[in-house]
């Protein structure tokens, strides 16, 4: 005779079914994927599977590079033998852009010039304000876009030329920088440590901003996008960026050598 308890439905979690599935999503992909296509993968609204996928970013069990997301360190380590875990990429570069995204209002973006190419390693933003949205690969687009830009300005001549022939200067919008010759100029006259602000150039109705960030022998830069409806907060908001860059990396709190 089966009784009320050996017939009742288990109790279950709908937000970490909803995770699992991301996860598995995620895991199909050697090489990543971007919150679009895992969300329909996942069978999942975008709001929703932004939301898990920054929350399992932040966790560890997922890492976001170049715009797409890979499997984390911490999912990783569930199934790895004990004394071989991976250690964790250093948590500060992400807790501080979350920090500054929620001081500013606007997404906040990191960068650095690794073994001539530029990685984009964090990104903090939010349904409200998302990032700029990856439609022409970050890496191969330098030129185009202001963290890029501030990236290529800290290059030697010889770096930034080897650079410019691997992936060369193309106009992506109407306002991009149209051939090699004007972007070297425009960088030659970039005065140290000043913002380079970029309006239109990689995104129509977007404007940024990137600052460069000395850590060490570390080439890297901090950005944050506005809409073009908003460009009144893209200065103040860069150098109030800045300021808070600076402090940080007084008290050795923030490393980006990673």
């Amino acid at each position: 005779m089966t009784t009320a308890s050996s017939t009742a439905v288990p109790t279950l979690i709908g937000s970490v079914q909803r995770a699992l599935r991301l996860l598995e999503a995620v895991g199909a992909h050697r090489d990543g994927a971007p919150a679009k296509q895992l969300a329909r993968e996942a069978g999942l609204p975008l709001p929703t599977a932004y939301h898990l996928l920054r929350t399992l970013t932040h966790e560890g069990y997922l890492r976001r590079e170049n715009g797409v997301f890979r499997i984390g360190a911490a999912a990783e380590n569930l199934t790895a033998a004990p004394g071989v875990r991976s250690r964790p990429r250093p948590a500060s570069v992400a807790d501080s852009l979350d920090h500054w995204r929620d001081a500013l209002g606007a997404p906040v973006y990191c960068a650095v010039y690794c073994d001539g190419e530029i990685d984009l390693i964090a990104v903090a933003d939010t349904p409200g304000t998302p990032a700029v949205g990856e439609w022409a690969s970050f890496r191969e687009t330098g030129h185009a876009h202001a963290i890029g830009q501030c990236l290529l300005a800290q290059l030697d001549e010889r770096a930034r030329e080897d650079h410019l022939d691997r992936h060369p200067v193309r106009p992506l919008t109407r306002y991009s920088v149209r051939d090699r010759a004007t972007l070297l100029e425009r960088l030659r006259t970039l005065r140290r440590g000043e913002p380079v602000i970029e309006r239109q150039e990689y995104a129509l109705g977007t404007v940024c901003a990137a600052i460069p960030v000395t850590a060490g022998a570390t080439i890297a830069a901090m950005a944050i996008s506005v809409p073009l409806d908003r460009e009144d907060r893209l200065l103040p908001a860069v150098e109030q960026l800045r300021g808070e860059v600076a402090s940080l990396l007084r008290s050795f709190v923030f490393s980006i050598s990673i």
